[in-house]
């Protein structure tokens, strides 16, 4: 089932920019040129209001680029939200607010993340040329830090379980699925980062596996409820993950339900992995890419993550996203040649 929405979205995969809310003309003159029509943008709380998010897309427009989408950091990875804190219903209601702004704005979609103690990392190791890229070691875990966490003590007080995580989770949703669909807005949810395993004493049972997304998706039972498909985080947990990027790919996405996808690449599985340029880990990105264009696949992929190259912060996204858009072209060319003969 396709989601609700009065805004338009076009057909097609739409290899997006990750920009600043209020780039530069040069900055939009860059990605103009790498081809890219599309961004995506965050914002903080202070400006989360339907006139500021009108403005961004307005901005995005006059530099000849759509907005896709726009998050805002006070409603994400909100441990109020996950752990069912004091302040969990004033949280709910804010990012209530936040997805009512998007529709009022026409913004299509934003990206939420169940996480109570945010993305965590272990010091940042080298990886092909001696690019310094994130990294997470569990030999390491008195060296990770994350969401303002650091060490291995408890991040919340006290131990959770994971059927209070599905139940937070689940409370959550409903309240805020009907909202999505009112306002035309894409909900899409991010993997766990790093998956499938307990941080401070709460674990991530339900964004970490394929069976916990199927679950958490049908709980849902909406269609403006979908995935943020991060490939990076799927591949961080590898066979723990329960299916491939492929197959999870055909899976969620014949049902229209991947949103946006995070096209990254990492060296190996947990418990140790180096985020990795995409051409370089042990995944052949060019099979994600070709499974988005064989599901006629309508939302955004952007590069995320991406390691240090040179002195100057743009060229690695200038050259993932040229690797980006020629998987993509590839994919475009072999399906039609395909479907001819």
């Amino acid at each position: 089932m396709s989601a609700k929405s009065h805004i338009m979205i076009e057909p097609g995969a739409k290899v997006a920019a990750q920009m600043s809310a209020d780039p530069t003309d040069q900055e939009m003159t860059l990605v103009r040129q790498m081809g890219v029509a599309y961004a995506v943008t965050w914002v903080d709380s202070a400006k989360a209001s339907p006139e500021y998010y009108r403005s961004r897309r307005e901005h995005f427009e006059r530099g000849g680029i759509k907005l896709y989408g726009l998050g805002n950091g006070s409603v994400h990875n909100v441990d109020a939200i996950t752990l069912n804190l004091p302040n969990r219903d004033e949280k709910v209601e804010e990012y209530k607010r936040h997805i009512r702004n998007l529709g009022q704005a026409d913004i299509p979609y934003t990206t939420y993340a169940h996480m109570a103690n945010s993305v965590w990392s272990t010091p940042r190791e080298t990886t092909r040329g001696g690019a310094s890229a994130r990294a997470f070691d569990s030999a390491r875990l008195e060296e990770a830090s994350g969401g303002g966490y650091a060490g291995t003590g408890l991040t919340h007080e006290r131990v959770y379980t994971e059927n209070e995580l599905w139940d937070n989770f689940e409370s959550f949703i409903r309240e805020v699925a009907p909202v999505a669909e009112e306002a035309g807005v894409r909900i899409g949810i991010h993997p766990d980062d790093p998956p499938g395993l307990v941080i401070g004493g709460v674990p991530r049972p339900i964004f970490s596996s394929f069976e916990g997304y199927r679950r958490a998706i049908e709980i849902a039972d909406s269609p403006n409820v979908g995935l943020c498909l991060c490939i990076g985080c799927w591949l961080e947990g590898g066979e723990a993950m329960g299916k491939g990027v492929v197959d999870t790919i055909r899976y969620f996405g014949d049902q229209g339900k991947i949103f946006k996808v995070h096209y990254r690449n990492v060296d190996q599985p947990l418990p140790h992995f180096v985020e990795t340029f995409v051409d370089d880990g042990y995944f052949d990105m060019y099979e994600a890419m070709k499974a988005l264009v064989e599901i006629d696949y309508d939302g955004a992929v952007i590069p995320d993550h991406i390691p240090s190259m040179g002195d100057d912060q743009r060229l690695g996204t200038v050259y993932t996203i040229s690797y980006m858009r020629a998987l993509q072209r590839r994919a475009i060319d072999e399906l039609a040649a395909g479907s001819s003969q």
